[in-house]
């Protein structure tokens, strides 16, 4: 899409203002002070409204990003959400398709559209698709990363931890424990978890009962507990920016 101009601006159309541009006193003579009365330009209407934004997310991540804005006093109000379904999760393949349809559908409503997917299990797919089509994406492997802050995450280097967020811990059976078909077969939970050591709840709010409930998980799967206070980490700061990039 081609950006909007801008509303603000020098005069590009060649001729000098008139007497109507400006606001004032009048400006043929010296005022009662006997000093030239000051010119000023006048600036009628209200500022240009900020460019509307489209964020196409996981589904995973909608209350996170409701809590965002909710506590933003209005000023991400212009960053409108459509959220594809938190299962392409467990179907990564199937999310680069998913978002292109999402963004053809909705191209032509926004001056931007942001996604806020990492890379997600895609192996790079999501990123070569969102420099072709021209938009801006999360950086990082996935929403772990970008809650903890990829920095700090990659900074780790953690290789024996799973993961869970808050997200992750309410729909935990929804999303690892019967997709892998434990409920079925719990005697394929060495097979699944047995190169892992500890589970690690990466909590973006700091509830006590989502605490025990990831716990409880962790003992589920046979693993040691650890729980990480992160908040919205990189999510936050990414929304944050790009409402301001505009406006």
């Amino acid at each position: 899409m081609t950006p909007a101009p801008d509303l603000i601006g020098p005069d590009t159309s060649g001729s000098e203002p008139s007497e109507a541009d400006f606001s004032g006193p009048d400006t043929s003579g010296p005022d009662s002070s006997g000093h030239d009365a000051e010119v000023r330009p006048r600036r009628d209407g209200p500022p240009p409204a900020p460019a509307r934004i489209l964020l196409i997310a996981c589904g995973a991540l909608a209350r996170e990003i409701l809590d965002i804005k909710a506590q933003t006093a209005g000023s991400l109000d212009h960053l409108d959400l459509r959220c594809l379904p938190a299962e392409l999760h467990n179907t990564p393949d199937r999310i680069p398709e998913a978002v292109r349809a999402a963004v053809a559908a909705q191209r032509a409503q926004y001056d931007e559209i942001k996604l806020l997917y990492a890379d997600c299990g895609t192996g790079g797919r999501l990123q070569t698709l969102c420099d072709e089509l021209g938009i801006e994406m999360l950086q990082g492997p996935h929403c772990y990363a970008f809650f903890d802050g990829v920095a700090r995450f990659e900074a780790r280097g953690e290789m024996r931890s799973f993961f869970l967020t808050d997200f992750l811990v309410r729909q935990f059976d929804a999303f690892v424990w019967r997709p892998l078909g434990l409920d079925r077969h719990p005697d394929l939970r060495e097979m699944y978890f047995g190169q892992y050591t500890t589970l690690v709840h990466l909590a973006q709010i700091d509830d006590p009962a989502l605490a025990a409930l990831a716990e409880m998980h962790a003992a589920r799967l046979g693993l040691a507990f650890e729980r990480r206070l992160t908040g919205y980490g990189d999510l936050e700061r990414d929304l944050s920016r790009w409402a301001r990039a505009k406006g």
